[in-house]
């Protein structure tokens, strides 16, 4: 599979997930699932050869083996959507429900809702051959799928993310591999805030899960998985849960390219247990060794108010320029200042920075809202340096080993 991968260069290479992320993702979604319905419908929006599919349905069976399991999928890769087609008519399912297309520029399923939503769709990759598509669809606000605003061009993986949400039917859940990007990228009224803000104003974001680095065949840099749901339990709603896993795995003993580890049955379960429990700051596992971190938060902690502060121009006398009666705004002297959404902004600008600017204001018709998730800054743990002595103990050792070595070579060649 990953030589096949691999063989339709690194954008194709990006749908290739292996399956011990899809079983973490689907049992991530099938965690709280009900199943006593008569049936449930799974999508992928980018189903390369449809592994994450086979693998959804699987899972269900597992648990409850009559219920009826309908896959649908799209994809714009030829080979990749012949093989998931043929895979889908072996399995027995109706091979019809796998669609060729871009979804971004090419939505197979207009009208379409669904259960569970569950995918990786290529990130670090622009949206420019799908540009004009995008925004006309983006043009036809809530009619369209593309409503909230769209990322900056050279990187389309929100655009899937939204494309997925406006797949869910009203209790649908999805699981979506992301990188860092989405989680801080653009700043407040940017198209990349404006579609963390839309997600999180309407309650959506359950989950996101850090994984170690090293986990993809094609690829060495962290990445995340963002559960998504219509409809939260009453005692998640309003509060999204962060899990680091980046400790929770087990190191290959021999790498598959970039893949040199592996979520094993035990880091699963660590993992689904802590999404399970939700718990603010637990620990499962051993920190000395295989072990994930859960904390809770409010969705409003994640909002920020950026202000504009002003401060008045001054000619060569240090005179406060005036117009109508009122300071000119210095634009040299113009700075910026994020005040959280829980504080308020007239008694955050008088504690933090009156202060130090008397006659400073803010223009507040240029406030902006913005939304990020700085996850790392969430879980970092203050490291105390090493000590000067021992730093200084651990050269000088070195130095002696370097000069005992330095002595025996020259002693040989004489």
């Amino acid at each position: 599979m990953r030589r096949f991968s691999e063989s339709f260069g690194e954008e194709a290479g990006a749908h290739f997930t292996s399956r011990d992320i899809i079983y973490l993702m689907t049992d991530l979604l099938l965690a709280d699932a009900n199943l006593n319905t008569g049936g449930m419908t799974v999508y992928d929006m980018t189903m390369g050869t449809s592994q994450m599919l086979s693998c959804m349905e699987e899972r269900i069976h597992d648990l409850n083996s009559d219920i009826e399991v309908t896959c649908f999928g799209q994809e714009f890769n030829p080979s990749t959507y012949a093989i998931a087609k043929a895979d889908m008519m072996i399995r027995g399912g109706d091979p019809d429900n796998m669609r060729f297309g871009d979804t971004l520029s090419d939505d197979q399923f207009e009208g379409f809702t669904f259960d569970y939503c569950i995918s990786n769709p290529p990130f670090g990759i622009d949206w420019k051959r799908e540009q004009k598509k995008v925004e006309e669809e983006a043009a036809k606000g809530e009619q369209g799928r593309f409503a909230p605003g769209l990322p900056k061009i050279s990187d389309g993986q929100q655009l899937f993310v939204l494309n997925g949400l406006s797949k869910l039917a009203p209790n649908g859940k999805m699981a979506i591999i992301q990188n860092g990007s989405p989680l801080f990228s653009g700043d407040a009224g940017s198209g990349s805030s404006e579609i963390r803000r839309y997600i999180l104003e309407n309650d959506w974001l359950d989950c996101i899960v850090q994984l170690s680095t090293d986990m993809f065949m094609n690829t060495g840099i962290s990445t995340y998985i963002w559960i998504c749901s219509k409809n939260k339990p009453a005692y998640r709603e309003g509060k999204v849960q962060l899990i680091d896993a980046s400790h929770c795995y087990e190191a290959r003993r021999k790498s598959i390219g970039t893949k040199r580890n592996d979520i094993t049955d035990k880091c699963r379960e660590l993992i689904v247990k802590a999404y399970g429990s939700f718990e603010n700051c637990a620990v499962y596992g051993n920190k000395d060794g295989i072990y994930c971190e859960s904390k809770i938060f409010e969705t409003v902690e994640f909002g920020y108010n950026k202000i504009i502060v002003e401060k008045p121009m001054r000619d060569e006398s240090g005179e406060i320029i005036l117009k109508k009666g009122k300071p000119i705004a210095d634009a040299s002297l113009r700075d910026t200042e994020n005040v959280p959404l829980t504080q308020d902004i007239d008694r955050y600008f008088e504690r933090e920075v009156r202060p130090y600017a008397e006659d400073a204001w803010i223009d507040k018709k240029k406030t902006k809202v913005g939304y990020e998730i700085p996850m790392t800054r969430y879980f970092y743990e203050y490291q105390a340096p090493e000590k000067v002595e021992d730093i200084v103990a651990r050269i000088h050792t070195l130095e002696a080993d370097i000069f005992a070595s330095l002595d025996k070579l020259f002693a040989e060649e004489k």
